[in-house]
């Protein structure tokens, strides 16, 4: 996703290296996933006369593969359906005839420290991280900032001329300013709810209607076109913001506050790892299966195909028919593909979720996104130009049709991959119709201006590899960002998991996955709405939390997310 600038908040980050971390719980709905998944008591238990309980789980995804893991621990029987692989939007891919071990990430590549559950099962598989070569980060030797044909060549924040500190500064005053930017993020660290609850519902209330453009507009600190412009087209650490200027800005301001634009780091041999060690490995205290089950046994190796129809039938079951035509009832279910499959390639019924909630899912909006990557010989970006005693090449942020290059590498003299160019919304969709080839050739073409005197091509030892997320028919888009006026959508499709209000016969279907979350973009909103999920089938079936541990439900009246007036 793109985020704020890293650098953008360099000087109060440093000094706030020796205070408490924040979590990506946010202020939505602050609730302590990392407590809940580390308390010893676990995550809840269901009736032992639901032991093996077949539960669907649809999607093969990260939040799916979370919520199925769960769920065989309490000693379900999740059945996982999958129409593609595992791992969804966290999609690793080697390049062909190249080293094995040479990878790209087509899909999230970078994930904040403040993404507390998801490291939780990074580190529960036994995975390992390392700092990501965002722009101007510490590990990142160089960064260009190219705009409007003239480049800035910079190790630190410090090297870029005056304008940039100007938009910098203008950035830190507008948040400030308009977002109580600092009294959110100490809230946040103190994980003092009252705090955070009073400072967010009277953001909700006056910026809901706000587009992320509009509000830069509103601050004397903006005031100047060409500041916007600037920011909007190569901003800092990450990238250039103005592929989100239409969306809400209660959108960007979540991700600033739980510091989800700081301190990337990358998975070590790619990010499709976790949800396929999750698949495979055997919990240490599953209840009810034998030592060693795993969802991968359970499943015979591999996931049930596709879901083409989801119906309710009679007793509330909820009624699944797969690609093979197989027809398979349950009692509770979870969704976690993307919504927007159920108002298209899977036949439904109505009776499936109230009026309201379809209306939401229809409502939902995604950014498109697109990538390249080329597999080259070795970072050859590391050799020192004798003319210039400058790095050969850089992390490169530019308003050309690259946008953003990412320089990938595993040490001198190993073959290395470059990402020529990572864009998002019209930016993506001006690559759509071109084949992989001819992207890499447009990339070259305007990198090849950037850099006059550096042959790419020589180093390419294999063809590229491209992903375009609003074309891929599983997905449509690359995750939700909503638009202005859109929160009490997401509040209803967030909130789901809390059925006990719904009429009986629309209980039992659970929707998670990243775009139900109040963080798209991030993986943390696909793991803690999977723990939701977990929480309303628990709940559904009869079962609850340990005293000691409440679960997201049991805490639901207290840290609701703000409710607005419909009339």
């Amino acid at each position: 996703m793109t985020s704020v600038p890293t650098a953008v908040h360099d000087e109060q980050h440093i000094e706030a290296q020796s205070e408490p971390p924040i979590t990506m719980f946010g202020p939505d709905f602050p609730y302590p996933y990392d407590d809940y998944l580390a308390h010893p008591a676990g995550l809840g238990a269901v009736p032992p006369t639901e032991h093996g309980t077949e539960v669907a789980v649809i999607g093969g995804g990260l939040s799916g593969i979370v919520t199925a893991y769960e769920l065989l621990r309490m000693g379900l029987r999740p059945v996982v359906y999958e129409a593609d692989r595992i791992g969804g939007r966290l999609r690793t891919v080697g390049f062909d005839g190249c080293d094995p071990a040479l990878t790209a990430e087509l899909g999230a590549m970078r994930f904040p420290p403040s993404s507390t559950a998801f490291q939780h099962y990074v580190d529960l598989v036994g995975l390992t991280t390392r700092p990501f070569p965002n722009p101007l980060a510490p590990c990142t030797p160089s960064t260009v900032v190219d705009l409007k044909g003239e480049s800035h060549y910079a190790t630190s924040v410090d090297d870029l001329p005056e304008v940039y500190h100007q938009v910098m500064h203008a950035w830190n005053a507008c948040l400030e300013d308009g977002a109580d930017f600092s009294a959110m993020q100490r809230a946040l660290r103190e994980r003092d709810v009252p705090a955070i609850r009073a400072i967010w519902s009277q953001l909700v209330e006056k910026l809901d209607n706000q587009t992320f453009y509009g509000f830069l507009c509103d601050s004397p600190a903006f005031r100047s076109f060409r500041h916007r412009e600037i920011f909007g087209q190569v901003g800092f650490g990450t990238g250039g913001w103005d592929t989100d200027f239409p969306n809400s800005i209660l959108e960007i301001l979540r991700v600033v506050y739980t510091g989800a634009d700081d301190d990337h780091r990358g998975i070590v041999g790619g990010s499709q790892q976790l949800p396929q060690r999750l698949w495979e490995m055997a919990p240490d205290k599953a209840v009810h299966w034998p030592r060693g089950t795993s969802l991968a046994s359970l499943h015979g190796g591999d996931p049930r195909p596709a879901v083409t129809g989801l119906h309710r039938t009679a007793g509330n079951r909820i009624t699944v028919t797969d690609a093979t035509g197989d027809i398979r009832s349950y009692k509770a279910a979870v969704f976690t593909a993307q919504s927007w499959l159920l108002l298209s390639k899977i036949a439904c019924d109505d009776a499936l979720f109230p009026i309201d909630h379809w209306t939401a899912m229809e409502r939902t909006h995604y950014m498109e996104s697109s990538k390249l990557f080329v597999p080259v010989d070795r970072p050859f970006w590391l050799d020192v130009d004798p003319r210039t005693g400058r790095d050969t090449m850089s992390m490169t942020l530019t308003d050309r049709m690259t946008r953003g290059t990412y320089l990938l590498d595993d040490g001198p003299g190993r073959p290395a991959a470059i990402c020529l160019s990572y864009t998002w919304c019209d930016d993506s969709l001006k690559w759509l119709p071109l084949s992989a080839h001819e992207r890499m050739e447009v990339m070259l073409k305007s990198l090849g201006e950037i850099y006059p005197g550096v042959d790419i091509r020589k180093h390419v030892i294999g063809n590229p590899v491209t992903v375009s997320w609003e074309n891929e028919p599983w997905f449509m888009g690359a995750f939700k960002a909503n638009l202005p006026g859109h929160y009490r959508y997401q509040r209803r499709l967030f909130t789901h998991f809390m059925q006990d209000a719904l009429p009986a016969d629309r209980r039992g279907l659970f929707l998670a996955g990243d775009d139900i979350s109040w963080t798209a973009g991030w993986a943390e909103g696909a793991v803690q709405t999977a723990l939701n999920a977990v929480w309303g089938v628990m709940h559904h079936l009869g079962g609850g939390t340990d005293p000691l541990n409440p679960g997201p439900g049991d805490r639901y009246d207290e840290i609701a997310p703000v409710l607005l007036p419909e009339d």
